[in-house]
């Protein structure tokens, strides 16, 4: 078993998040694992990125190479493109539909979702509006995550498990919000595949 992923959004957007989760999940199955992350300038609503790599053998090296990736998840649509040249041919993309706006020059956004719609592997999900459904917007990352979980290579309870254990410490009132934002995001993702 090997998943290479690479996680992309822009700073706040809870890219670690994911990968911590993502991470605990795969550790909960006695998976190794490796990440590297890119924060840039995450603090001001720059790029940040994630490679995370998890397999059933060691892993030799946390960075995957261009054409690799069995997944991107992108939680900005735009950072989805900044990262294509990772992802393998057989690769999945799962992105949020809905652009971060944070630079004066944001390209086209329909040209954006033109170039995504061109990925024969490709899920587009509305994060910020379902995780807005559910109550709790800041939750979109979690959306995101759901939405990946078809690919994920991991049960859907060692994600929830990984969900408990990395969010805990903050109280049930947060585990709940994110469990549920990952349900809703396994659920929008059914609906497209």
């Amino acid at each position: 078993m090997k998943t290479d992923i690479i996680l992309a959004g822009v700073g706040g957007q809870g890219i670690l998040s994911i990968a911590a989760v993502i991470g605990q999940a795969a550790l909960l199955n006695n998976l190794y694992i490796k990440q590297s992350e890119v924060h840039g300038m995450s603090q001001r609503g720059g790029e940040v990125m994630s490679h995370l790599r998890i397999s059933s053998n060691p892993v030799a090296s946390d960075l995957i190479p261009f054409g690799a990736a069995d997944l991107i998840i992108a939680v900005e649509p735009m950072e989805s493109l900044r990262y294509l040249n990772y992802l393998s041919p057989e690769g999945w993309l799962v992105t949020n539909t809905k652009p971060f706006e944070n630079i004066s020059n944001y390209p086209d956004f329909d040209k954006i979702i033109d170039a995504i719609k061109e990925l024969p592997r490709r899920v587009f999900i509305d994060a910020d509006e379902t995780a807005h459904e559910i109550g709790s917007v800041r939750a979109s990352n979690m959306v995101m995550l759901g939405a990946s979980v078809p690919f994920l290579k991991l049960s859907s309870e060692s994600v929830e498990e990984g969900i408990r254990l990395i969010f805990g410490s903050k109280g049930e009132q947060v585990v709940d919000q994110n469990l549920q934002a990952v349900k809703a995001g396994m659920e929008a993702a059914k609906a497209v595949l």
